[in-house]
């Protein structure tokens, strides 16, 4: 079977489990449809490419877009997704997959792009200490020192310096699927995902690998 599904965030909540409160995730997960099946044979790899089916179509598509989707008898989709497919699996075009792909208790990974939160000096970004904040101090935020004039005369790559924070894709493993409402494609797990209610959002199932000592 296929290994994850496009979703989108919902929103956070909590549950009562055993007098515990529970810091949960509401995810939609699905209803995805499969738009192309990749083969060894033609592709050289199995996996197919399905896209999240919305309240609202997409209206605005060129014409090889449209081409493509009609090739798969489906209306076009904003969010195109492709996942790798078990041995032995059967997805054809047309086919829809739901929140049932997942059962409750079971661990999940979940990937999106984090909020963004604009530009960040040094200290807020990476923790700097700064200097002292007595009057007549002319070190309070800066950086310091990022490089020596007459060697190497540059700074070097990857120098932690002020710049823009978030906005970059981030994955959260291992989060235990507490409710699932097949009726309205609902997924709730406990914890936390990256990015803003109503982003797209990328559940796979966990693997479970066992590091082995030496």
């Amino acid at each position: 079977m296929i290994e994850g599904l496009i979703g989108k965030k919902v929103g956070m909540t909590q549950f009562y489990d055993n007098g515990v409160i529970v810091p949960v995730t509401i995810l939609q997960a699905g209803p995805c449809v499969v738009v192309q099946r990749k083969t060894k044979k033609n592709d050289g790899y199995d996996a197919v490419q399905i896209g999240f089916v919305e309240a609202r179509a997409k209206k605005k598509v060129s014409k090889p877009v449209k081409g493509h989707f009609d090739k798969a008898k489906v209306p076009p989709t904003k969010v195109l997704r492709e996942f790798k497919l078990k041995e032995g699996a059967q997805l054809n075009p047309g086919d829809r997959i739901l929140v049932s792909l997942f059962k409750e208790t079971e661990k999940v990974d979940v990937q999106g792009v984090s909020k963004g939160l604009g530009f960040m000096g040094v200290v807020k970004r990476h923790g700097f200490r700064g200097g002292p904040a007595t009057h007549g101090s002319m070190f309070h935020r800066a950086p310091g020192s990022i490089g020596s004039s007459s060697y190497p005369s540059r700074v070097f790559k990857g120098m932690k310096m002020g710049g823009r924070e978030g906005c970059k894709q981030v994955s959260v493993k291992k989060l235990r699927v507490v409710q699932i409402d097949e009726e309205n494609n609902l997924l709730v797990v406990k914890g936390a995902v990256p990015g803003p209610n109503g982003s797209t959002v990328i559940i796979k199932k966990s693997r479970s690998v066992k590091k082995q000592k030496k």
